[in-house]
């Protein structure tokens, strides 16, 4: 930023996940930033409208509640790979183009939420705490 004239007609956009970590200097000085927005995390209403908007909308409503149910604290991009791995499992299954069900849609979920996707979860902004068992399918608070 230094360098920038004043008469320059530039924005700055800074994002992140972890304002707690932002360089002091940058934080507390101000001038420096001057409008801070939180995005929060999607609710119900907003889940249900992710998912539909990134392929999901073929479900029937009990089967999109429960996906929607099961996705407490998730971020878009959380939902924009889980449905990937839903298209991508139900092509494996018929290559013909077609839309996944539930059934495609809650094992990617399961996957994602196992242990071993830790890393990815949190690269998705996807909450630590949220892991399945690996037994019944259902989420662990």
């Amino acid at each position: 930023m230094d360098g920038v004239g004043a008469d320059a007609d530039v924005t700055f956009v800074l994002t992140t996940n972890r304002p707690d970590l932002l360089e002091t200097a940058l934080a507390n000085r101000p001038g420096r930033v001057d409008l801070a927005v939180e995005v929060p995390r999607p609710d119900a209403a907003c889940r249900s409208a992710l998912l539909r908007l990134y392929g999901a909308a073929h479900l029937a409503g009990p089967d999109l509640e429960q996906l929607v149910a099961g996705t407490e604290g998730m971020t878009a991009s959380f939902f924009k790979e889980l449905l990937r791995r839903a298209v991508l499992a139900s092509l494996r299954e018929d290559p013909a183009p077609g839309m996944p069900d539930a059934s495609h849609l809650t094992s990617a979920l399961e996957e994602m939420l196992h242990g071993h996707e830790a890393l990815t979860r949190s690269m998705l902004g996807a909450p630590r705490s949220r892991v399945t068992d690996g037994t019944d399918g259902l989420l662990s608070p």
